[in-house]
């Protein structure tokens, strides 16, 4: 008998928005609620974007940040970039002051494309001057503003264009020619248990090799469409884009989160996916007063994390569609796996599905680094070609993260005999609020800088719409004061809004080990606190 033939098509992520250009060019390729493009359109959109980064003296290999929500600009530059070999940091929308300037400055970025679509939501413009007050990133040259306004010190939209129209096709399409799918495409930056966020540079194959396999594992076609409001600057939004780009599919997204406008795009664009993914978003949704007068009869699959229970409340309110649930990491690609859409009810509950097939994981003993038998918990290790391959600017980290061959998640989870990952928890000093993860130390760290505060120690506490948020213990300075009250609003418009402590409790003494802070005893002492028992 012949071998089973096992291939993969991949590509660069600019050509891949050529290729689907090239194969359905009057197809709707993305939708906004107010915007909408073909995919000739786009590409046609990405060529002008990578023009104007040329011409403002950005050669390929230099990295340049994004720092937008999702909006037919953001797309247009990171292809535009991505189409002719520049590298992508994509900033979390959400950071404020003090995450900026950390990835900035270590990001090495020598541009930043930012826009005022939502300056009612964030002052991208002033957020970007506050980051820089202190420290001018060294490596940064052009600050460029895709909007309306044209504020001192920026490349505004006119002269972009402008210097765009000025530079000629055969430089870009020189460029392009040359794109090699293991060159750094992007960067994200993670909170692990440091300090700061980590970046985590990932090449073209990989973001590819993942988004190709995902399309298979959704069965995804031509006709699909697919609303997702998740951010381009996460893997779960912009990953999630690419697979449909690669299937000729059309792709439904929001600037910002409104669970009515999620639920009118839906019905009005014919979904045939929902990825809410978030147990926030996904319960926002399922109880907003519209959710019952929408037509999502053409839904046929959604994609929610959460506990058991909550995934087989969300999939009641769905009868007609079927519920997946994944487990992802950023270092591990994004998306690890995700649940088959024909696997039983009981297993897509429980589970985040097998791994993709690019993809392939173990579960350990976090001690000895040896495979535990099937069911019971471990730590879960990946690798892959959809993997990041280690830190930026940080050997030390990326040495003990993936040693052995394998990127040590500090997940605890196991696997089921047929190979199916169930999240369990975590080993590192982590927190997970509303699906973003949130170090412990980071937080930590910042409230130090108040100067009231001698030290500072973190947990996370279990919450009914962001699953867990952080609650911090004080120990004050000597003969120094401050309330609860003032330490939130010290860090409010510094750290981004899901880290803020939601509770703030002050102590003269400290759990303690023989040399540790024993948190679990300060977690338990404010559950007790909180949730009394009867």
């Amino acid at each position: 008998m012949r071998a089973e033939r096992d291939w993969t098509e991949v590509t660069s992520i600019g050509a891949a928005l050529a290729r689907g250009a090239g194969r359905w060019p009057d197809r709707e390729c993305v939708v906004f609620p107010d915007a909408r493009r073909t995919y000739a359109e786009l590409y046609d959109g990405a060529r002008r974007s990578a023009q104007s980064l040329l011409g403002l003296g950005i050669e390929p290999g230099e990295r340049i940040g994004i720092l937008m929500p999702n909006c037919l600009d953001f797309l247009e530059t990171i292809f535009g970039a991505l189409l002719v070999g520049i590298p992508v940091l994509t900033i979390n929308a959400r950071f404020k002051t003090r995450e900026l300037a950390h990835v900035l400055d270590e990001g090495d970025v020598v541009a930043v494309v930012t826009t005022d679509l939502v300056a009612d939501f964030v002052d991208f413009a002033a957020l970007l001057e506050s980051a820089c007050d202190d420290h001018l990133p060294p490596a940064l040259r052009h600050r460029i503003m895709l909007g309306t306004s044209s504020p001192a010190s920026y490349v505004d939209r006119a002269a972009f264009e402008a210097v765009g129209a000025q530079a000629g096709g055969d430089v870009l399409d020189n460029a392009a020619r040359i794109v090699r799918v293991r060159e750094e495409a992007l960067m994200m930056y993670t909170s692990g248990t440091t300090a700061n966020p980590k970046g985590c540079p990932f090449a073209h194959e990989a973001i590819m090799r993942a988004a190709i396999a995902i399309v298979d594992r959704f069965e995804l076609t031509t006709e699909d469409r697919f609303w997702d409001p998740l951010p381009f600057y996460h893997l779960a939004g912009l990953e999630l884009f690419l697979s449909n780009l690669w299937a000729g599919s059309t792709f439904v997204t929001q600037t910002h989160w409104d669970a009515g406008e999620g639920l009118r795009l839906m019905e009005e664009e014919r979904c045939t996916w929902c990825y809410p993914t978030f147990p926030t978003f996904a319960q926002d949704m399922v109880h907003h007063p519209d959710f019952g007068r929408r037509d999502l009869s053409r839904v046929r699959a959604l994609n929610v994390i959460g506990t058991p229970e909550g995934l087989r409340g969300i999939q009641a309110r769905f009868p007609n569609a079927v519920l997946v649930a994944p487990y992802g990491i950023t270092e591990g690609g994004g998306c690890v796996s995700f649940g088959r859409l024909t696997d039983p009810l009981d297993a897509r509950m429980t589970t985040g599905g097998p791994p993709l097939d690019c993809t392939e994981v173990r579960v350990v003993d976090p001690d000895t680094d040896e495979d535990v038998p099937p069911g019971d918990v471990g730590e879960i290790v990946i690798r892959g070609a959809a993997c990041c391959e280690g830190y930026y600017k940080d050997p030390e980290k990326t040495a003990v993260a993936w040693r052995g061959g394998w990127f040590h998640s500090g997940d605890l989870g196991r696997l089921d005999a047929e190979g199916r990952i169930a999240y369990v928890g975590r080993t590192k000093d982590m927190l997970k609020v509303g699906g973003e993860n949130v170090a412990a130390l980071e937080i930590e760290d910042f409230l130090g800088t108040h100067p009231a505060v001698k030290l500072a120690q973190v947990v996370g506490i279990p919450d009914d719409r962001y699953m867990e948020v952080p609650a911090a213990f004080i120990e004050l300075a000597p003969g120094a004061d401050t309330t609860e009250a003032e330490l939130i609003e010290f860090c409010k418009g510094t750290i981004a809004s899901f880290k803020i402590p939601r509770h703030i409790r002050f102590v003269t003494e400290w759990p303690m080990s023989a040399t540790k802070i024993q948190k679990f005893r300060l977690q338990q002492q404010l559950l007790e606190e909180l949730l009394p028992t009867p």
